[in-house]
């Protein structure tokens, strides 16, 4: 059932191969099929789940190096779950979003089909080795798809960001080595064999372990001061490479690190207060750069920096309230992220400027975009309705029952969230009309569908939020056992 899921993308990209480059729109359509059919076949197995049980499910197991106790394993929790839906889904409005790709199109299509496999892959693999392989196979098509359809500065943003990912990823092998070899009886890196492993070992073990694998999955994330690859890359990336990259690929590293903690709980509690202090310095700090930029491409790329502090945060709190307003903050904020590099990727395609000065009272002109950027930017700061409200609170409740008063720097994190977010709307769509922005067209009815399906995903579970939250709840309380006093 997981490997038809993860194969399915795949697939497509061969058939994107067969397919004559004359064709584009063939090429297109072959793409925007194949990512709906993973879509629906990802909602297939989110029907088939069963969200009270709290251990992997659609278990699959195929020898990969006996020598080495490597091995193709595939299984889901309502973790994972959580991310191929989302994974599936972005990769969707991706396709949709790309129609402005027309030099080479068959390469763009193909490499974004590999990266979705590889993503998928990430949250399916159930061997560390595995895992380390579809972590490291995301950069090549990443890298690529950056360098070759970015910006006029691609190139360094596309070195750049291999550069910091693989720099992370030599600390996360290494403990991963370390790991493997403190297994003499197993022999194996399968996640569920090897958590008895991890436990038993000296605090001061886990501990160096936890540090390697919190470089390596928090470069990804990213998380302060780790962070420094993530601005330029958004910037320079295409806007649908941008969706992917923000709204799914930065969840990789914060569900790694639910994964090492679930490995590694003694090293998870004696390192609470250092994870806990990146997690509020990047929710501060990344608010107040997006306070600042002029770009709103730059913009949107720090608010990430904040939003995943939320998500460290959560994570930091060991306890179930905490751990689930993190899961639940990263499916937020990959619907909010993702909406608001899809609008702010069409805006450019119609006026060629991101700088926010340029705009004014677009709401005149583009009505359609100004409803669902408000709708998206009023989701970002977190409001009553939507799925953000839903995550920060409950981030704040297991927060208060850690820390106490301390946590009201995440509250000072999500003022200066509104503040931003009130500036755009206010330089977007207030004042007398540019005359450079007059008759811009407005969203397109694929358009709408994308932005629609975005924004309503996160009012749904902002107003109806029990099937999410039943979806994490048994393996969240899983989780959060580990850490009880």
């Amino acid at each position: 059932m997981l490997k038809s899921l993860l194969f399915i993308p795949l697939f497509g990209a061969a058939l994107v191969a067969l397919v004559p480059a004359r064709f584009a729109w063939l090429v297109r359509a072959v793409a925007l099929a194949t990512t709906a059919v993973a879509f629906g076949y990802a909602i297939w197995i989110y029907q088939q789940f069963d969200p009270g049980f709290a251990g992997v499910q659609f278990y699959e197991s195929h020898t990969w190096n006996p020598r080495l106790g490597s091995a193709f394993v595939l299984a889901i929790d309502g973790i994972s779950l959580a991310m191929l839906l989302l994974g599936t889904l972005l990769c969707l409005v991706a396709v949709i979003a790309s129609a402005s790709i027309r030099e080479r199109a068959k390469g763009y299509y193909m490499l974004l089909l590999v990266l979705e496999t590889a993503m998928l892959g990430v949250f399916m693999a159930r061997d560390w080795s595995l895992f380390y392989v579809f972590w490291e196979l995301t950069l090549i098509p990443l890298f690529f798809l950056i360098d070759r359809w970015g910006g006029k500065n691609r190139h360094r943003a596309a070195l750049n960001f291999v550069l910091y990912t693989l720099g992370g990823s030599v600390f996360m092998l290494v403990a991963l080595l370390v790991l493997y070899d403190a297994a003499p009886g197993q022999q194996v890196l399968e996640m569920t064999l090897i958590l008895e492993t991890g436990r038993a070992l000296p605090e001061q073990m886990q501990i160096l372990l936890f540090l390697g694998l919190l470089i390596g999955f928090g470069v990804k994330m990213p998380i302060f001061p780790l962070h420094g690859w993530l601005p330029l890359a958004h910037v320079e990336a295409p806007s649908p490479v941008s969706i992917l990259l923000s709204g799914i690929l930065l969840k990789m590293g914060s569900y790694g690190l639910i994964r090492a903690a679930s490995m590694l709980p003694m090293a998870a509690e004696a390192l609470q207060g250092l994870l806990v202090t990146l997690a509020l310095v990047s929710v501060v700090y990344g608010g107040i750069l997006a306070w600042r930029q002029r770009d709103l491409k730059a913009m949107i790329a720090y608010s990430s920096v904040s939003h995943m502090g939320v998500v460290l945060l959560g994570l930091a709190a060991l306890n179930p309230a905490g751990i689930t307003g993190a899961v639940m903050q990263m499916v937020a904020h990959g619907l909010v992220a993702g909406a608001l590099f899809l609008l702010i990727g069409l805006l450019y395609e119609r006026t060629h400027t991101r700088d926010i000065a340029d705009y004014s009272s677009l709401v005149r002109t583009m009505p359609r975009f100004a409803f669902f950027t408000v709708l998206t930017l009023v989701a970002a700061i977190g409001l009553p309705g939507t799925a953000g409200f839903i995550a920060e609170l409950h981030v704040l409740i297991g927060g208060f029952q850690a820390w106490g008063g301390w946590i009201v720097f995440l509250s000072l994190g999500v003022l200066v969230s509104a503040a931003y977010a009130l500036r755009t709307v206010g330089r977007l769509f207030t004042g007398p009309v540019a005359a450079r922005m007059q008759g811009l067209p407005d969203l397109t009815v694929t358009e709408l569908a994308a932005a629609g399906v975005l924004t309503a995903g996160s009012l749904l579970i902002g107003i109806y939020p029990t099937p999410a939250l039943a979806l994490i709840g048994a393996s969240v309380d899983r989780l959060a056992q580990l850490f009880v006093p």
